[in-house]
C-alpha cells in the first residue's frame, strides 16, 4: 500500500490581479482529482478562470468559500497525495490561469458596507497647479502628479485601487482603510472623495461649476422612493468593470467619430450564395467575417491606426500583427474576445472561430488572454438597428469601428437611381494620434475594400 502525503492547495500565478473573487467551487472534501482537474472558478476582469489541480489525489479540505477573494500564492486548502503516484505539474504548465494585461486589470472589488467610517480629510491643497505635460496640447500623464509617489507607495492598496485614486486625485496616504490589516478598498477612496467634495464649497462658482480642487463633482444621490415604488438591483461585476473602463477612456482620450456609408450589396449577395450552398456542419458565414478581413487590409495600408500611444505620450508603438477584437453582447454584459492573426485566416476559419468564441463569451468561459492584444475593435449593431452611433475607443487601441444595420437606399449611378444595400460605418479615434484627414482616408480605403470583396483575396 502506497503512503500518502498532505500538500497545500495553492492559487497559481494569476498575474497582477489581487483579491480575485471565487464564484464557483467545482469539487468538495472527499473528491478524487487528477492533475489539471479544475478545482474552483475565479472571476477576474471580464472573464472566468479555472484553477487546476497541481497533483493527483483526494481533497481533504477547503479553507475558502464562494464569494471569498484570493491572490496568487494563497493557500486555499489541503489534499492527500499518493507518495508514489503523485504527479506534480510543472509550475509553468499546470498553473495555466492566464494573467490579465496590467493595463486592463480591474479595480479591486468595492466593499458595499465599510466596517468603519474613514476619517474626514481634505484632498491635496490646490495652491499649486500640476506641471504641464511635455507634449503640448496633451493632458498630464497623471492627474495627481503633485501627490507624493512615496506616500502613494506606502499606502496598503491594490494596483486597481491605486489607479482609481490617481484618476480621481485622491491621496492614498490620507485615506483610512477598512479592509483586513487596514487595506484600502475602492469604497474607502470613494468615501474619502465624497467627504472632501462636501468641504469644497468655497471652490464652486455660483452656478455649481468646479473652480478648483478634485475636479468633477459627483452626481447628487436621489431618494427615488419619494416618487413611487422602486427596486434596487445590483450591477453585475462585468457591468461595473465595463463602466469603469469606459469612464476612464472618456476622461483620458480626446475622441472624434467619423461617419460614413459603404455599399455592401455585392458582399451580401455573395454571403447569401454561400449560405444557399452550405451543407450541414458547414460554418455559418456572417458579414462580420468580411468586415474583419476588410479592416485588416485597411490597417495594413494605414499602420498608424494599428498602433498605441506610449504612456508618456512621447512615442507610438506600431504593431506588426493583426488581431481584431469583436464586442459581444452577453447576458452578463459586454465582452470583447480577440481574434488573432486575422490576416492569416480565411472567411470560413473566422466563421468557425466566431461561433466558438461567441458561445463561450456568453457563458463566461473566455480566458483573460483571449480578450487582450487587439489591434482594433469592431462594435456591430447590425442585428439590432440604428443608423449611426459613436462607439468609445478601447485603450490602448487608438480607434474602434462601429457597424450599424444596412438598409436598401436609392443611389445615383450617373444616369438613374438604383437600389443598393448601404451600411452605416462609424470610426471613433483618439485625436492625439489620428487626424481627421487620416480618418477620412482610412474610411475611404475601408469602403473600397468592403464594397468590392474581390479585393479581399489580393
Amino acid at each position: 500500500m502506497s503512503e500518502s502525503n498532505s500538500v497545500d492547495i495553492v492559487v497559481p500565478d494569476i498575474g497582477d490581479s489581487e483579491s480575485v473573487e471565487i464564484i464557483e467551487l467545482l469539487v468538495s472534501a472527499g473528491d478524487t482529482v487528477s492533475v489539471d482537474d479544475s478545482l474552483l472558478t475565479l472571476e477576474s476582469d471580464k472573464a472566468s478562470m479555472e484553477v487546476p489541480a497541481s497533483h493527483a489525489g483526494v481533497i481533504e479540505s477547503f479553507t475558502v468559500s464562494i464569494g471569498d477573494t484570493v491572490s496568487s500564492g494563497d493557500v486555499i486548502g489541503r489534499m492527500s497525495v499518493s507518495a508514489d503516484g503523485s504527479q506534480e505539474a510543472d509550475k509553468s504548465d499546470a498553473a495555466e490561469v492566464p494573467a490579465p494585461a496590467p493595463a486592463e486589470a480591474p479595480a479591486a472589488a468595492a466593499s458595499s458596507a465599510p466596517t468603519k467610517e474613514p476619517a474626514p480629510a481634505a484632498l491635496p491643497a490646490k495652491t499649486s497647479k500640476p506641471e504641464p505635460s511635455a507634449s503640448a496640447g496633451r493632458p498630464s500623464a497623471s492627474p495627481t502628479a503633485h501627490i507624493s509617489d512615496e506616500k502613494m507607495r506606502k499606502a496598503h492598496a491594490s494596483p486597481g485601487v491605486r489607479r482609481y485614486a490617481r484618476e480621481h486625485g485622491a491621496d492614498l496616504s490620507l485615506v483610512s482603510g477598512t479592509g483586513p490589516k487596514g487595506r484600502i478598498a475602492k469604497s474607502d477612496v470613494m468615501a474619502f472623495i465624497k467627504q472632501a467634495m462636501e468641504g469644497l464649497g468655497s471652490n464652486y462658482g455660483s452656478r455649481g461649476a468646479v473652480t478648483g480642487g478634485a475636479g468633477i463633482p459627483p452626481i447628487p444621490e436621489v431618494d427615488f422612493s419619494k416618487f413611487g415604488e422602486v427596486e434596487r438591483v445590483e450591477l453585475g461585476r462585468i457591468n461595473k468593470l465595463s463602466a469603469a473602463n469606459l469612464h476612464r477612456a472618456w476622461l483620458n482620450l480626446p475622441m472624434v467619430t467619423h461617419h460614413d456609408l459603404a455599399d455592401v450589396t455585392e458582399m451580401e449577395d455573395f454571403r447569401k450564395q454561400l449560405k444557399a450552398e452550405s451543407k450541414d456542419g458547414d460554418p455559418k458565414v456572417t458579414g462580420l467575417a468580411f468586415h474583419m478581413k476588410a479592416l485588416v487590409k485597411t490597417l495594413k495600408a494605414f499602420p498608424k491606426l494599428n498602433s498605441s500611444l506610449s504612456a508618456d505620450g512621447e512615442a507610438l508603438f506600431y504593431k506588426h500583427y493583426y488581431h481584431i477584437g469583436i464586442a459581444v453582447d452577453t447576458p452578463n454584459g459586454l465582452v470583447v474576445p480577440v481574434f488573432r492573426d486575422v490576416d492569416k485566416k480565411s472567411i470560413n476559419d473566422l466563421a468557425i472561430e466566431m461561433s466558438d468564441m461567441s458561445s463561450r463569451a456568453r457563458v463566461k468561459k473566455l480566458k483573460p488572454d483571449e480578450m487582450q492584444g487587439a489591434s482594433m475593435t469592431i462594435s456591430s449593431l447590425g442585428g439590432i438597428g440604428g443608423t449611426a452611433f459613436t462607439p468609445i475607443v478601447n485603450p490602448p487601441e487608438v480607434a474602434i469601428l462601429g457597424i450599424t444595420r444596412a438598409s436598401m437606399q436609392p443611389v445615383w449611378d450617373g444616369s438613374s437611381f438604383i437600389p443598393r444595400l448601404m451600411c452605416p460605418l462609424d470610426l471613433t479615434y483618439d485625436h492625439r494620434v489620428v487626424d481627421g484627414a487620416d480618418a477620412a482616408r482610412f474610411m475611404a480605403h475601408y469602403i473600397k475594400e468592403i464594397s468590392d470583396i474581390r479585393r479581399l483575396s489580393l
